[in-house]
């Protein structure tokens, strides 16, 4: 046994004493304490105003360089649960090391509270160890064996579920699950209407319907089949993780609505360029053949999700609208009043994003099939060339891709609600600032915002669509509503479900390890295992995503504006109203769930951040 010697401060400010029971956890890079109470010879008068109280906590073994600890107090029978102020907490190792852990807050719950090491390790490894700890996954994240069993992993799944991962778990080999997560996933970005296949995609009615029951030709008049392109990644140089090569495919997929409303994947071909070892797998063929075919287009998918649909779309465009806001529009400004709420905390976390998950030692960078540097920024720069103002407002968007009547896509239909009640919001405040298109044009800091935004977001590239300038006041009502929709309900819609569709890893592998079959029937379970990601890349990635669906400790919901910036009455009843059919919307979202096996509630107002904050 070893012994750790904790001293706790608590702060000499007014009613900083508990007399609750206090408890703390030390997490090491080699292992971590028992939850231990805070017994000490001083009683209940160990955490009174000023009071600084010593403790010993024991353990098998060293648990290595301490990283952070856990404080949690919990209230007597009989006695209130009260607030304290921590100042910091000091431990001294059995090897002699002086370890401080600086507080400086308020704890008023039962919860449990994290603090890190005030010199700390790397940040990534912090990171790291936080999240392993919390989901109790630690000593799995240098394991860099493969899996031997689909029961292995489900032993680690286990660790940490909810609701809906726990659905993808049962469901993740359907073909009406997989035909689902394209509407109601984290990237419901890629699907549209098929009205002529692609020339390098040659499904014949002989593969996809050999029973003579119905053609192509006549489904896709009927509005029936759909296309999912990953061109974006062709020839992307995939990662090199564990010192082994890593498989990034370019998959197109054609679907099927069936009659009762599903939508179901009826053809894959893994790479581009149709050839004699791409072959295009059906429903039909063996298995582990039709399985692994669909576990790449799963990989695929996580990959163009997070590149293009999350990053570049709402994390990266979101900082492009809040630097230029910050840059050319003064604070007394309508604007700023108006997009200040939705700007909080961008460029913290893109911040935190390339220095812990994108830079060259970050968690994605090391997991990732992609995130190689080179593949990274190859991705990155054609999502960008890519990118469309009408792709980024989902009326436009929506009718671009032709899905408008496809059932059961939930993602389209609150999308809708909230970007209408954002756009009535926006409609009527700037309304008010603006009364005519000659204010617009005349209004010199709203012209440089969006000209900084052109130049420096867009490149200056005039085919995106994205204006230059203002010249009328329904144009920039639109403008400022995507950018309030990008901010806040497209954010939630593609960040909030990363745990609920990648928890249970082989629906959403982050990375594989083999190439995929070249000729069919050569497939088995073993193929597919060997396939998967390592033991560790599996972990870093759940706690990676488990990290990013978490709602923010401060978390503001749409439309709530906690600074207080428009002072006039009738801006600030719209603001109410504003509030009122967001809130009539969340009991509609509410109600609806209720009776679907899949709850969709990411773009519930309630539960939308009012910012990219997380």
């Amino acid at each position: 046994m070893v012994q750790y010697k904790v001293t706790v401060f608590t702060g000499d400010i007014l009613n900083s004493t508990t007399l609750n029971n206090v408890f703390i956890k030390l997490v090491g890079t080699d292992g971590e304490s028992d939850r231990t109470w805070l017994m000490g010879l001083k009683g209940a008068s160990s955490f009174v105003r000023g009071a600084v109280s010593k403790f010993k906590v024991s353990c098998s073994t060293s648990l290595g360089n301490l990283v952070l600890i856990e404080l949690d107090k919990q209230s007597l029978p009989l006695f209130p649960e009260d607030a304290w102020f921590c100042a910091k907490v000091e431990v001294k190792s059995p090897e002699g090391d002086i370890y401080s852990f600086p507080i400086y807050r308020w704890i008023t719950d039962s919860k449990v509270h994290r603090f890190r090491d005030g010199k700390g390790l790397g940040n990534v490894l912090i990171l790291n160890l936080v999240l392993l700890t919390e989901l109790k996954l630690k000593g799995l994240d240098n394991c860099k064996k493969k899996w031997d069993n689909i029961e292995s992993i489900n032993r680690v799944f286990c660790c940490k579920k909810t609701e809906i991962s726990e659905y993808v778990h049962e469901h993740w080999k359907e073909d009406a699950f997989f035909g689902y997560q394209f509407l109601n996933g984290v990237n419901p970005m890629l699907i549209q209407l098929c009205t002529a296949l692609p020339s390098n995609f040659p499904v014949t009615d002989d593969m996809v319907f050999p029973h003579g029951q119905c053609s192509l030709a006549d489904e896709m008049k009927k509005g029936n089949i759909f296309l999912c392109d990953y061109k974006r990644l062709d020839g992307v140089k995939a990662n090199t993780i564990n010192g082994k090569k890593q498989y990034l495919m370019a998959p197109l997929i054609l679907l099927h609505k069936t009659p009762d409303d599903k939508l179901m994947p009826i053809a894959i071909q893994l790479k581009q360029i149709p050839s004699d070892d791409n072959p295009i797998f059906l429903p039909t063929d063996s298995e582990y053949d039709w399985l692994i075919a669909k576990i790449f287009v799963r990989s695929a998918d996580f990959n163009e999700h997070q590149l293009n649909v999350h990053l570049l779309r709402t994390h990266l465009l979101a900082e492009v609208f809040a630097v230029s806001l910050l840059r050319n529009v003064p604070m007394v400004h309508p604007l700023y009043k108006l997009l200040k709420p939705h700007t909080r905390y961008t460029l913290q976390i893109n911040f935190l994003a390339r220095r812990l998950l994108i830079s060259d030692t970050g968690n994605f960078t090391q997991v990732c099939s992609k995130t190689s540097g080179e593949g990274m920024f190859t991705i990155l720069d054609r999502s960008l060339s890519s990118l469309t103002y009408s792709s980024l407002c989902i009326p436009d968007d929506i009718a671009e891709r032709g899905v408008e009547a496809v059932p059961n896509f939930y993602y389209r239909d609150d999308g809708l609600k909230v970007w209408d009640i954002i756009h009535r919001f926006v409609q009527g405040m700037l309304s008010y600032y603006y009364k005519s298109d000659s204010d617009v044009e005349q209004d010199s800091e709203l012209q440089k915002w969006i000209l900084d935004i052109f130049e420096h977001g867009f490149l200056s590239r005039a085919e995106t669509g994205i204006p230059q300038t203002f010249t009328s006041v329904t144009e920039l009502i639109k403008f400022v509503t995507m950018v309030i929709y990008t901010c806040s309900a497209q954010h939630a819609a593609v960040n909030c479900g990363q745990f609920d569709y990648a928890g249970w890893m082989p629906n959403t592998p982050i990375s594989l390890q083999l190439p995929p079959p070249t000729t069919k029937g050569t497939t088995s379970e073993a193929t597919m295992l060997a396939t998967f990601p390592d033991v560790n890349v599996t972990v870093q990635g759940m706690a990676t995503v488990w990290l990013l669906s978490k709602q923010s400790s401060d978390f503001v919901p749409l439309g709530h504006y906690p600074e207080d910036h428009f002072t006039e009455e009738i801006p600030r009843k719209m603001i109410k109203d504003f509030q009122t059919e967001l809130e009539t919307l969340s009991g509609a979202i509410k109600a609806r769930n209720k009776h679907l096996k899949v709850p969709y509630t990411y773009m519930d107002p309630a539960l939308v951040e009012n910012s990219v904050a997380i």
